[in-house]
């Protein structure tokens, strides 16, 4: 039979024949602690009953499982031969009645990798902690059943785990028995979940720390919804979890969702765990939310860290109806989840909590991820062809999360808030516990707006790309615009051009009443409705000759940004006299974007960086303005001008870390920043002074997370042995300074240390998930190219191998990880273009993996060369 790989029309054949009536799931999960003696992984014992419906009885069809073992198979009463049955990822079941009963018994593996039940034990204090983590096709490593999002059904998990240990999954807990067993167990029998998909069913289990509280509402009805809330962390993170701020955000999220989509909260209960080694950001199971424990902050970070948290929190909540309560049909509609998800969750963050300016981020950050995406070769439509499960896991993308969100912000523009909500409305009523395609969300937005929803789809849904938009202004002799339109062009790959919904922004030097003098204020401003490839905006005839036009002003659509002439002059000599936060945001995004696409040289977006960046006010922008510098120097940079521009980037950086408010977020992200870019021997004798405390900066709270930035620094320059990071991590001997740890072991500038750490990821399995991660990226340093030249061969005689062999998940950070970016040289855009030209047949989620790190080097070597041109 077929592997691992599930394909759309095996799905769409099974949904026709199986209906589930509902599933019990008995996991023992004593088997995780104590020592492990066998030679083959460790397991668990897992029983599945689930009980299902046939469209045509004497049809077979197959049950999915990944397990090293099967004890039993017994469908309908009569025992079937493991043997004979199962392959390893399914089970064969042939001879179906109309109604069916099939019960397995089987041997399930822990995991290391983040796919499955993952098992983790705390170094601190060798404690155990189990979570699972599914999406897209997960369940099947722990539990039998049909894998596919359409065959949802009632759950009732029963647990058995140590006794005293915190048991949870996606319903309450209807009672805990003793095992039975004679030994120190206990099991917990959980109430039935409402009809859900089985990727987003849920267990967790452990010594966790747990801290609770309750929302209480009162319903238009003029019932009482009480939602019992629970938040919980490994006990070695409890003195730094602030679980307040975590349920204030709860709170504020579950008014606002509640006050907008008029359907209560339907799954009871609503815990969030912060669990360790997690793949993910976060993972919607209904009323069992994991995160990763990165957002349990160690130290002190940035606002920009607690708005993210926040946009998380509330992202996750946003799927308790868009994804849980009406799930997509296939994976060719993930946006259906994702792209709402995304962006009702910014929505709620500033009409419902602390951070008002969350459409800022949203505009600098999250469009940023969707833009690079678009540009990929990869780039598909929102609405995508998902053909099995391995593209389903390469499509959490830019495009279905950040494009997909950007897109129904400007539908907002398009159609009105209100059609829009009502039409959210409608959909949850029509469609609750149920499936949907594209055109069962459009129906209803067509009904709500009026709008011809299908023309709208095909532009924005149905087509690949992103547009981009000019102004084109003429002047009379007096100085006032005669005629200014907005050109729209596309790319030759992608040639869509689509209706956008815009503002355009006039902007002039002035000092209005409460501005400083010489502010770049807006003084006029028009929506127009741009279609085709050019649009005249007659309401702004007659205005004076503005120094600034900002298409897409206030970030309505979805669109790269660019800028006539006199604009980007204006933009050059005075970026920081934007008064106005967005514009600011919107100006640093399309100077980036025209950077990345060899229109504006490195060394000029780096000039703007060190004119303006510390004069930027949003930290949120100023952290993304930060990182696109540092792409900028390490990608974009002609290669002989690096070093120089990297000294200019410290000498700035460390002027601002000084010049910054002391104890601020501010102080914080230049503090960062340095250590990232200081390579001069009196900056990293800065860095250790601030280290062992003989060098202070007023303010600036060197915290344990601090002491990791910096000494990883030093190590990759060479100034930091074995000896000086091990005393570290004895002095933080935790979970998070053991991977902190390896990043700096394998950021030293030595053959050895990157011949071992390429044997441990690439030769060996040993490393969990998150081990494999630091490895990789204490790997990777720009300043280290002759020393890892050597493995861009290697690269690509290994990936076939590596993707054969580890789980998807591994295999994704492998391929993207080791790729020889860091090389940036033609050389390696060759070898890639070899490796791709060799292997036509190479699995199609390898082969986009690589074509995406392929495109990335090409673009910087294009960038390159325009900056080498500058120089000329």
């Amino acid at each position: 039979m077929p592997g691992e790989n599930l394909t759309r029309d095996e799905a769409r054949a099974r949904a026709k024949l199986l209906a589930v009536e509902r599933y019990e799931v008995a996991l023992d999960l004593r088997s995780a602690v104590g020592e492990h003696t066998g030679s083959g992984p460790r397991t668990f014992r897992s029983t599945t009953t689930i009980r299902f419906r046939c469209a045509e009885p004497g049809a077979a069809t197959f049950a999915d499982l990944l397990a090293p073992s099967v004890t039993s198979v017994r469908l309908n009463g009569r025992e079937l031969d493991p043997a004979a049955v199962f392959d390893g990822s399914r089970i064969a079941l042939a001879g179906l009645a109309a109604e069916n009963e099939l019960v397995v018994d089987a041997q399930c593996a822990y995991s290391r990798t983040g796919e499955g039940l993952h098992r983790f034990v705390d170094p601190e204090d060798g404690e155990v902690y189990l979570y699972t983590q599914y999406e897209p096709a997960d369940a099947r490593r722990v539990f039998a059943n049909f894998e596919q999002p359409d065959l949802k059904g009632p759950f009732t998990f029963s647990v058995t785990a140590p006794e005293g240990w915190t048991v949870l999954s996606n319903g309450a807990v209807d009672r805990v028995e003793p095992s039975g067993a004679g030994d120190a167990a206990a099991t917990s029998h959980f109430v039935p979940t409402q009809p859900i998909s089985t990727y987003i069913t849920a267990v967790l289990a452990g010594p966790y720390h747990h801290e609770s509280d309750l929302y209480r509402r009162t319903l238009p009805d003029g019932s009482e919804l009480e939602i019992p809330l629970g938040a919980l962390c490994r006990k070695g993170l409890a003195k730094h979890f602030d679980a307040a701020d975590i349920f204030t955000v709860t709170k504020q999220g579950l008014d606002f969702f509640h006050d907008h989509f008029d359907y209560p909260y339907p799954f009871g209960k609503y815990d969030q765990a912060f669990v360790p080694e997690y793949n993910l950001g976060a993972m919607e199971n209904p009323g069992c939310v994991t995160f990763r424990e990165e957002f349990i902050f160690r130290g002190k970070v940035t606002q920009a860290s607690y708005e993210n948290r926040a946009s998380v929190i509330l992202h996750e909540m946003a799927h308790m109806w868009f994804g849980d309560l009406v799930t997509m049909e296939w994976w060719d509609d993930l946006w259906l989840k994702e792209s709402f998800a995304d962006f009702m969750g910014a929505f709620a963050l500033v009409g419902a909590t602390r951070f008002t300016d969350g459409w800022i981020t949203f505009a600098n950050r999250r469009k940023a991820w969707a833009y690079r995406a678009d540009q990929l070769p990869s780039t598909h439509p929102v609405t995508a062809d998902i053909r099995d499960l391995e593209d389903a896991k390469l499509n959490f993308d830019g495009i279905t999360y950040a494009k997909g969100a950007s897109v129904l912000k400007q539908l907002v523009a398009y159609v009105g808030q209100d059609a829009f909500l009502e039409g959210a409305r409608r959909y949850f009523k029509r469609h609750a516990y149920g499936n949907t395609r594209l055109s069962d969300l459009l129906s209803v937005l067509g009904e709500t707006s009026g709008r011809d929803m299908a023309t709208w789809s095909r532009a924005w849904l149905e087509t690949a790309g992103v547009n981009a938009l000019t102004p084109q202004a003429t002047y009379d002799a007096e100085g006032h615009i005669t005629e200014l339109a907005v050109e729209q062009e596309a790319a030759e790959s992608h040639p869509t051009l689509r209706p956008h919904r815009v503002a355009v922004g006039l902007y002039r030097k002035e000092a209005p009443a409460g501005e400083r003098p010489g502010a770049l204020v807006r003084y006029a401003r028009a929506e127009v409705d741009v279609d085709g490839p050019r649009t005249v905006v007659p309401e702004l005839t007659g205005a004076t000759r503005p120094d600034l036009i900002l298409v897409n002003d206030d970030d309505l659509t979805y669109c790269k940004i660019r800028f006539d002439e006199r604009s980007l002059d204006t933009l050059r000599q005075h970026l920081g006299e934007l008064t106005d936060p967005l514009a600011r945001a919107l100006s640093w995004s399309a100077l980036w974007n025209l950077t990345r696409d060899a229109l504006l040289p490195a060394r000029d977006y780096l000039e703007l960086v060190r004119r303006f960046a510390g004069a930027e006010s949003d930290i949120g922008v100023l952290q993304m303005v930060q990182a696109w510098a540092l792409s900028a120097l390490h990608h974009y940079s002609a290669p002989d001008a690096r070093e120089a521009a990297g000294a200019q980037l410290a000498e700035v950086a460390l002027s601002e870390l000084r010049l910054a408010e002391p104890g601020s977020g501010h102080q914080l992200a230049w503090a960062r920043f340095f250590a990232q870019v200081a390579v001069a021997e009196s900056e990293l004798r800065m860095l250790s002074g601030l280290l062992d405390g003989t060098a202070r900066i007023d303010g600036l709270d060197v915290d344990q997370e601090l002491r990791w930035t910096f000494l990883a620094a030093l190590a990759a320059s060479g100034r930091a042995d074995e000896a000086l990071i091990g005393a570290e991590l004895a002095r933080d001997d935790t979970a998070s300074g053991k991977r902190h740890q390896v990043r700096c072991l394998t950021a030293r500038p030595s053959a050895a240390v990157k011949a071992e750490a390429w044997d441990a990821v690439v030769e060996s399995d040993r490393l969990s998930n998150a081990l494999v991660e630091a490895t990789i990226s204490g790997f990777h340093q720009p300043g280290q190219r002759d020393l890892l030249a050597p493995y861009a061969p290697r690269y690509f005689e290994m990936i076939e191998r590596i993707w054969q062999e580890r789980s998807i998940e591994i295999g994704m950070a492998i391929v993207r990880g080791l790729f020889p970016a860091a090389q940036g040289d033609a050389r390696a855009l060759e070898a890639a273009d070899t490796w791709l030209d060799g292997h036509p047949d190479a699995a199609p989620a390898l082969r986009r993996l690589v074509l995406e790190a392929r495109d990335d080097l090409a673009r910087a070597l294009r960038g390159q060369q325009c900056d080498e041109r500058a120089a000329a």
